[in-house]
């Protein structure tokens, strides 16, 4: 199996989650002798290079991140240049983001599995899993321990050619998170996550704290 992969994700691959995803992911995907191109969506040289794959290839992955119940504006102005299909082309879905339930990813899901039918496709699932936003933070085991995950998925697209399996469903973990986790993360969002994200912004130039109102 060949699979034409598209990373969506608007931002370049030095910054993108869903390209360190994607690295691990392919890992698995290329133990079962499957073969892939990617692209980027980011670089809009790729375009054409990604339209003339999109409509050779019959097998399709696109991986983003999700924001705010929304896929990323700059991969739908791409998406809107295709015109349907109609041959029996499958496309699955890697739907990444930072919210860590997956609840908050299910709307975006349902979107997906419309917009694969707009495009003249099959659907072959979504791979839903959230808490990722700190996977460009990290290096070295403490990335992999996020990441290593989806060489596994990766795997499981090759066997099946898609992500509707139990597996694939239950790789998204909890659907709403317990009470004590909410209660634990809540503390910890206040304190220790606060620290982080001032020390990254001091580190971008930031002078202002990050509740700084100068128009209150």
């Amino acid at each position: 199996m060949h699979v034409l992969i598209i990373n969506g994700s608007p931002r370049v691959k030095q910054y993108s989650n869903t390209d360190k995803i994607l690295e691990k992911f392919t890992e698995g995907l290329c133990e079962n002798n499957t073969t892939y191109e990617q692209y980027e969506i980011s670089d809009k040289n790729q375009w054409e290079d990604i339209r003339k794959a999109y409509y050779s290839n019959s097998n399709i992955l696109i991986a983003l991140p999700l924001y705010v119940e929304c896929i990323p504006g700059l991969l739908m102005e791409f998406l809107e240049t295709l015109s349907p299909k109609n041959d029996g082309t499958k496309i699955a879905y890697i739907l990444q983001s930072g919210f860590a339930e997956g609840i908050q990813l299910r709307c975006g899901e349902a979107y997906l599995e419309k917009l694969t039918g707009f495009l003249g496709c099959e659907y072959a699932g979504t791979l839903v899993k959230g808490d990722n936003f700190s996977i460009r933070f990290f290096e070295g085991d403490m990335r992999d321990r996020v990441t290593g995950p989806y060489t596994e998925m990766g795997r499981e697209y090759a066997a099946n050619g898609g992500f509707n399996t139990d597996k694939c469903r239950a790789f998204t973990g909890y659907e709403i998170l317990p009470a004590h986790m909410r209660l634990a993360l809540g503390i910890l969002q206040r304190t220790l996550a606060r620290t982080m994200f001032a020390r990254i912004a001091r580190s971008w130039g930031c002078t202002k704290p990050l509740d700084y109102r100068p128009y209150q």
